[in-house]
């Protein structure tokens, strides 16, 4: 039996704006994801699992068509509502599930999935249907959170000395390198490229921030002075870029796989 939030919100996820790694994390991964979809006049992109539709209706402003899909009513009124402030083209919405896209083959120039791959509960079968409704030649961009990551791993590491060497007690609630209880998928960067290899021919592999949850290095980053601390997540992020696997979120960036019957 298939159990799925309809009204599901973002009331559970961590506010973007509330420290500045999560402020710099969220808004560099959005502005990538949005560049490799290569928007422009006249393109029409799909937006998976739209959720508020933020990113549909900035694809909008310049100048793409845009469709956003999502399965939750009460994401897809709060997109409504949102799209109602904006002015100029505005994304046409419809409630669709990820793995049953009710589009054609070949329908959309790009089609992406930002930060939602790892809560459906068939994420390939999801990547298979954007592969299936992105034109040849055309754009499939996935951006997904790294489980595997240099500060899942120096938490992973730290935890064990806390409570393996030093016998402290087990802290208690999820842990930094713990799946949230609405994930399906536990990601790291191997298995981001095996899902997306078998539908979509990769093009690029780019990775967003690093550090990002840590406490010791949320708290020195809010005590910077605010230039020196843009400094440091840049150049971060540059690091992230060059060394994907140890990136706190992973973008990946391809051309649809041919299917057989168009090989045919």
């Amino acid at each position: 039996m298939r159990v799925v939030d309809l009204d599901r919100d973002m009331s559970d996820v961590i506010p973007t704006g509330t420290t500045r790694d999560s402020e710099y994390l969220f808004d560099r991964m959005t502005d990538l994801t949005l560049e490799l979809t290569r928007p422009g006049p006249g393109k029409r992109i799909l937006d998976v699992a739209s959720g508020f539709g933020q990113d549909a209706i900035a694809l909008c402003a310049q100048g793409a068509s845009v469709v956003g899909a999502e399965p939750s009513a009460r994401m897809t009124a709060w997109a409504r509502l949102k799209s109602g402030e904006a002015t100029g083209p505005l994304p046409h919405w419809v409630r669709g599930w990820s793995d049953a896209l009710p589009f054609p083959d070949d329908f959309f120039d790009a089609s992406f999935c930002k930060g939602a791959l790892d809560h459906f509960d068939q994420p390939e079968r999801a990547i298979a249907e954007m592969a299936r409704v992105t034109a040849p030649g055309g754009r499939v961009v996935l951006a997904i959170a790294n489980f595997d990551s240099l500060a899942c791993r120096a938490a992973r590491r730290a935890d064990d000395l806390r409570e393996g060497i030093l016998s402290r007690p087990v802290r208690r609630g999820r842990r930094h390198y713990d799946v949230p209880a609405d994930h399906f998928t536990r990601y790291e960067i191997e298995l981001m490229r095996e899902q997306m290899s078998r539908h979509v021919e990769l093009e690029e592999v780019r990775g967003v921030s690093m550090l990002w949850g840590l406490p010791s290095w949320n708290r020195a980053v809010q005590r910077m002075p605010e230039s020196a601390a843009d400094a440091a997540l840049r150049g971060l992020d540059r690091l992230a870029d060059a060394v994907p696997s140890l990136a706190d979120v992973v973008v990946l960036a391809g051309r649809p796989r041919p299917t057989l019957a168009a090989a045919a």
